[in-house]
């Protein structure tokens, strides 16, 4: 049987290659890009799978006062999509770097 101080040992080790795989999947999912659409693509943002955004696109013909809500609400919809498929692609790569792991059912980890 091992000693605590083994086990000990054995649970800093893991806990470290953790901390090293997420910091990889953190960096990771800030390089992979998603876009959002809105109004059938005339409003176009584009972020990383971490959520920071890189670009907003608007189609010329979205440029009138009269529409500036319709614009708004446009850009809004855009950004909650690309915010959406940005939070699909962070739990897939992250049930990836998960999945050879024995964590506790119900377990967690932050991302």
């Amino acid at each position: 049987m091992k000693s605590m101080e083994e086990m000990m040992k054995a649970a800093q080790e893991a806990a470290q290659q953790v901390q090293v795989q997420m910091e990889e999947a953190q960096k990771k999912l800030d390089s992979l890009e998603v876009e959002g659409q809105a109004g059938g693509g005339l409003v176009k943002v584009k972020a990383t799978a971490k959520g920071r955004v890189l670009a907003v696109t608007i189609d010329e013909s979205l440029m009138k006062a009269e529409e500036k809500q319709m614009l708004e609400d446009l850009v809004a919809a855009a950004f909650n999509d690309a915010r959406n498929r940005a939070d699909a692609v962070s739990s897939e790569e992250m049930g990836k770097m998960t999945s050879g792991m024995q964590l506790p059912p119900g377990f967690k980890l932050p991302f």
